[in-house]
């Protein structure tokens, strides 16, 4: 593709990191807000080109107001948002006309004030799909789109953007790494292809109070997922307001290797979906950044509007002419954590560090070093090779390492769907990956399931230079680690003087010819079997520690690796002296620099408890400072060959509830038959301890001590638990209740899901779907964008016992009005449940329960849906419940109205003003 001819915008990029250099750079504020002010609704993107002077106007508003980088008007402008709206034929004419426009009044307006550069950036959303999180509760590996699908839509949005003559590229309100990641990719072939480089910005979102994404990653388990790429600036965005957001800049700015950005909401939204906010209050807030150093790059999302922008720039404009103003910020100050160490993530980070000077990586899910978990894949036994994998994190395991590499699997079909499998579980997917095949296919599609920064295992020099390269090239790309073995053309390394010859040679290559940081290069100079009886090998050990330590020494920031089984191959069927045999190798191979290892994480054979005499032994052979060595260590180990490693597990027992709450399913059935006998009822139990735990775990969610994945597999367990107790429900219990209208809706247990018409986010929903599934309901999701009509229609076609709407935007919250309208003029009266992040329990009961006949519920969280449902599908128990929920919502109804007196409109107000 040809490049755009605009040398303006070349030249301001490259000015953009010294203009930061002289100050803060104040980014603009919410495109949203000001188009709805403006009386637009629904896709904001197409007014690019149905209303271009509307999008310019907000563009100079900002600038005005002081704005040094303006945001395209392109935050859906990618083909699988768009879909929604069947725009998706339109994205490269979307992109020119938001970043053309932008282009030109941002350069106006540095020619009016040269002194004031304004810069472009290309704002990217995340879309409303998600790589790491599947939609469907019945199978936990499906996804919604996948890495390459992602990639190409992003870099068919970014090159128009690159064309176009943005300064940097901004990808923004990130909930989920791995869609980030493909963003990423997509930028840098996007640059690639048009061939201009700008400034690639990214910009978080947390989704809770432990700062959390909404995929369960902490913030340093993103900068280390992210670590990978040329980045300008790491920010937040989004989800709060200053104050509240304040915590997780600092642990940020603290954390960033580069410049770090906000641009936080304009406080939180009221019971009515608006923004209360000043912009004083606001700036006054954000000030608190400024002046404890947090941030280079200070702006507003939601709710924000060019009065914020200014009042922040006022008081940036008044401390840059303090003297005594210092802005130098913590980002600037070469705070490189991720440069000095092997930085490594799942859902949380793991790093090298004095404390942790050894990872230890699990090797039970290997189909080629487990026979059980070979025959388990084999059987498509899921969950119960996912136990192997539960087991090993539980036992210490840092790494999990997965291979699939057996002739009768499809093994790019197996490492993707284990993977996914593993993400979709969050106590083994908070420890980061070995992506390990001999296949290169198989390593880049495990790479493209993983949000974290994993390590691939392994590349080598056996099929030339120019492979290698290009292969470690992208793991880089993908944001991984990368383990390189001793081999080259000639073949595998036995010897000290071949080990290290290959190893500089690899090393060399990766760091001046692909760029690779030295900290993400793991060396495994090849542990091989000793005691196997020829000569030849009696070296093999020595060999390795000797390479170990000359890499340690040479080779600097690299790391050395090695899989302990090869070492005692020879000794198969006497575990005990097997794992004796790899405790004394690692004293030694530790001692010289080894700092990873593929090892037993269950291993209960410490070096100290070993005999002295079975440990000078294993020394002989491991230094070969015996002829005799191997016989010696075979004498000496015949009256070892009975000890027991006890690789059992844990006596502790989880209880019910527990096994519930922490979504372990291990056991379950005979717990549940214990209650069943306890409380004489599936129901009871079903309603006793099974909900007491869905309660516990809707606190815990609220309380921000459990995120999304975690409830998720809490839904998955407690599905499980229903289905093993619906034989016992006795299906004659309501014969002799009466037979309501709500029993009859009831029976069919079909529940319609919507986000309403005007609004195309999806992920709380979707979590409310996966939860309700788990319990039993049928759901029918419509998806985003649904009108008032489709939702009434599928509610009599589908005789649907509820029906759930969603929405985020404040739009949404008038559209949710007409649906209970619309209902109510059809005669349906079923329960109405109303979610989403501009909803709230007065806005419901003002707005929308006074427009229906039915129970209108809001729901704080998706936890809670169950216990409402439960209770308004149940004819004993509706009617009370409905009569509370109608004095509780008349109760807020009066509260309100006294608190707030009929206002005059501002046109009565000054016809009425004194004279």
């Amino acid at each position: 593709m040809k490049e755009n001819g605009n040398n303006t915008s070349n030249h301001v990029s490259s000015s953009l990191a010294r203009n930061r250099d002289k100050g803060i750079l104040i980014l603009d504020g919410a495109m949203g807000t000001m188009l709805q002010k403006k009386g637009f609704s629904g896709n904001f993107d197409m007014l690019n080109l149905t209303h271009p002077d509307a999008v310019k106007d907000v563009y100079m508003q900002y600038l005005e107001a002081g704005a040094d980088i303006i945001s395209t008007n392109t935050f859906s402008s990618q083909r699988i948002s768009q879909a929604e709206y069947g725009c998706e034929d339109k994205i490269r004419l979307l992109n020119r006309a938001s970043c053309t426009l932008a282009r030109e009044v941002a350069d106006e307006y540095t020619r009016r004030n040269p002194q004031k550069p304004r810069y472009v950036a290309g704002s990217v959303g995340p879309t409303n799909r998600t790589c790491s999180i599947s939609p469907d509760v019945n199978d936990p590996s499906r996804r919604d789109i996948t890495f390459d699908e992602l990639a190409e839509a992003y870099q068919e949005q970014m090159e128009e953007m690159i064309l176009s003559g943005v300064d940097a590229i901004l990808i923004e309100t990130i909930f989920d790494t791995l869609n980030a990641k493909a963003a990423i990719y997509a930028a840098e072939e996007a640059m690639a292809t048009v061939g201009r480089k700008v400034k690639l910005m990214l910009s978080m979102t947390v989704s809770d109070k432990a700062g959390r994404t909404l995929s369960g990653q902490t913030i340093k388990a993103f900068l280390n997922s992210v670590g990978h790429a040329d980045v300008y600036s790491i920010g937040l965005n989004c989800s709060f307001g200053a104050k509240d957001l304040k915590p997780f800049l600092r642990e940020l700015a603290e954390l960033s290797p580069c410049y770090v950005s906000c641009h936080p909401n304009a406080g939180l939204p009221n019971e009515l979906g608006q923004y209360d906010q000043t912009p004083e209050e606001w700036a006054a807030e954000v000030k608190e950044f400024i002046d404890e150093n947090l941030v280079d790059i200070i702006g507003g999302c939601c709710g924000t509007t060019p009065e914020f922008i200014n009042a922040i720039q006022r008081i940036i404009v008044q401390l840059e002419n303090d003297d005594n103003y210092s802005n130098k910020n913590l980002s600037s100050e070469g705070n490189n954590q991720q440069e000095s160490t092997l930085s490594l993530s799942g859902l949380d980070s793991l790093e090298l560090t004095p404390d942790i000077k050894f990872i230890n990586v699990g090797e039970r899910c290997n189909v080629a070093g487990s026979r059980k978990f070979l025959r388990l894949i084999n059987e498509k036994q899921y969950d119960e090779a996912l136990q192997i994998a539960r087991k090993q994190v539980e036992d210490g395991a840092m790494v999990l390492d997965i291979n699939m590499d057996d002739g009768l699997l499809e093994v790019k079909h197996e490492m993707t769907h284990f993977i996914n499998l593993i993400m979709s579980d969050p106590d083994i997917s908070r420890v980061p990956l070995m992506i390990d095949s001999s296949e290169w296919d198989v390593i880049e599609a495990g790479l493209k399931c993983v949000q974290g920064k994993s390590i691939v295992n392994s590349l080598s020099l056996k099929e030339g230079e120019e492979l290698f390269l290009k292969r470690a090239t992208q793991v880089k790309r993908l944001g991984a680690a990368l383990v390189v073995m001793a081999f080259d053309e000639q073949g595998q390394a036995t010897t000290y003087e071949r080990k290290i010859e290959i190893c500089q040679r690899a090393y060399k290559l990766l760091v001046e010819k692909v760029g690779m940081n030295p900290y993400d290069i793991i060396f495994d100079p090849c542990v091989l079997a000793v005691g196997t009886g020829i000569a030849e090998h009696n070296d093999y050990a020595i060999d390795f520690i000797r390479a170990t330590e000359w890499i340690r020494n040479n080779l600097k920031g690299s790391h050395i690796s090695g899989g302990m089984s090869n070492l005692s191959f020879s000794f198969r069927g006497n575990n005990y002296l097997r794992e004796a045999m790899h405790a004394v190798f690692l004293y030694h191979t530790i001692g010289k620099g080894q700092d990873m290892g593929i090892v037993n994480p269950a291993t209960k054979v410490m070096y100290a408890d070993i005999p002295s005499e079975l440990v000078e032994a294993i020394d002989n052979l491991l230094l070969n400072k015996s002829d005799n060595a191997t016989e010696e260590l075979l004498d000496i180990a015949a009256g070892f060959s009975q000890q027991s490693t006890n690789n059992g597990a844990s006596n502790t027992k989880l209880t019910l509830q527990e096994m519930i709450i922490k979504g372990n399913p291990e056991g379950l059935e005979e717990e549940l038959m214990i209650a069943l006998n306890e409380k004489g009822s599936a129901v009871d139990v079903i309603e006793g301890p099974l909900m007491e735990a869905m309660n516990t775990v809707g606190t815990l969610f609220g309380e921000g001590k459990m995120f999304l994945p975690q409830v998720v597999k809490t839904a998955r367990t407690m599905k499980q638990a229903v289905a093993i107790l619906q034989p016992f429900i006795d299906s004659n219990n309501k014969k002799d209740k009466e037979v309501s209208e709500t029993d009859k809706n009831a029976a069919n247990k079909k529940i319609i899901l919507a986000t309403v018409k005007g609004d195309v986010h999806d992920i709380g929903k979707n979590i409310v779907s996966v939860v309700m599934a788990c319990n039993g309901y049928e759901i029918i999701d419509l998806g985003v964008m649904v009108s008032a009509e489709n939702i009434v229609q599928t509610a009599i076609k589908e005789k649907a016992c509820m029906i759930g709407l969603s929405g985020l935007i404040t739009p949404s919250l008038t559209e949710m009005v007409t649906v209970a309208q619309s209902l109510k003029k059809e005669g349906i009266s079923i329960p109405l449940m109303i979610g989403g992040a501009t909803t709230s329990e007065l806005h419901t009961a003002l707005k929308i329960a006074t427009e229906y006949d039915g129970p209108v519920v809001w729901m704080h969280d998706a936890s809670q849906n169950v216990i409402a449902a439960q209770k308004m599908l149940d004819a004993q128990t509706f009617g009370p419940y409905f009569s509370e929920l109608k004095k509780h919502q008349e109760a807020l109804r009066n509260s309100y109205n006294q608190s707030h007196p009929d206002l005059l409109s501002l046109e009565e107000a000054r016809k009425r003003k004194l004279s």
